[in-house]
């Protein structure tokens, strides 16, 4: 399985989220404690927007993130308002740049923990759902990035969690038509780069693990000597697979079959069900 960091609010350096937690992103690439491999070291990803109205930019490697200098160069150096993160632990696709999340389609940013099970025997026919104009930019051999397309297919661009509610249908369809009982675990996270929906759902309601940070007017009265709180804004926000740290009060378990939304506007946090497209 993976590790992943989503980031939304005031535009921070790279390296405050990735590296300088106690139990940061980089830390966990080594020494995760709630996922199913300790280490995740099949490579890793960043991805951030310079303003809500560009693409994002990614960037991916194979090798591990905990020595790639260049990341760590990047990290000190680029600062934005919306950043995903994920280290990389393969479920069985090879290690290999286009198989590292996250991945991208014009504005739209994704990246997953978990696996579609036995996917070498859904995975014609996942793909032969996908859009056929948008088949041709999958690049890697990996689940997650068909899970992206099948969402895109879906219209994630018009109704995000409608369309990850059936993606997420089909893939429960499908593999209990091929004789698999539990055929998807996800938590995925997704972003246009103004608002932010991540997801946790699997098929046996036995979700990876998910978690997002209290509100920072809660965190600044709680622990008014973090200069980081002092200078966020309200609205700013983490979801992570597992917590940066030790802190108390910061960090809240997001329910099982749930997915929020964290945009300008204001949270919200939903049950969510797969449904059949």
């Amino acid at each position: 399985m993976c590790r992943w960091l989503a980031y939304s609010g005031t535009p921070v350096l790279l390296e405050n989220m990735l590296y300088r937690p106690q139990h940061s992103l980089i830390d966990q690439s080594l020494h995760a404690r709630m996922g199913v491999e300790t280490t995740n070291g099949d490579g890793f990803g960043v991805g951030w927007y310079r303003t809500a109205e560009d693409s994002p930019a990614i960037v991916r490697e194979i090798g591990p993130a905990w020595s790639n200098r260049n990341l760590r160069e990047i990290a000190g150096h680029v600062r934005s308002h919306l950043f995903f993160a994920h280290i990389r632990a393969s479920t069985g696709s090879a290690v290999q740049q286009t198989n590292c999340h996250p991945f991208r389609h014009g504005r739209w940013m994704w990246m997953h923990n978990g696996a579609i099970a036995e996917f070498s025997r859904v995975r014609r026919d996942l793909v032969l759902a996908v859009d056929p104009d948008l088949f041709l930019h999958i690049e890697g051999s990996t689940d997650s990035e068909v899970m992206f397309y099948l969402a895109l297919t879906f219209g994630l661009e018009d109704d995000p969690p409608g369309a990850v509610a059936r993606m997420a249908g089909l893939v429960e369809g499908v593999g209990r038509e091929h004789g698999v009982e539990h055929p998807l675990q996800m938590t995925v996270a997704v972003t246009d780069g103004r608002s932010l929906w991540t997801f946790r759902y699997s098929s046996q309601r036995a979700s990876r693990s998910l978690f997002y940070s209290t509100r920072v007017e809660t965190l600044r009265s709680l622990h008014p000597d973090i200069d980081f709180l002092r200078e966020a804004s309200d609205d700013t926000r983490l979801v992570v697979s597992e917590p940066l740290g030790d802190l108390p009060g910061v960090w809240n378990e997001v329910p099982e079959s749930t997915y929020g939304v964290v945009r300008p506007e204001g949270d919200e946090m939903v049950p969510f069900e797969p449904v059949a497209p």
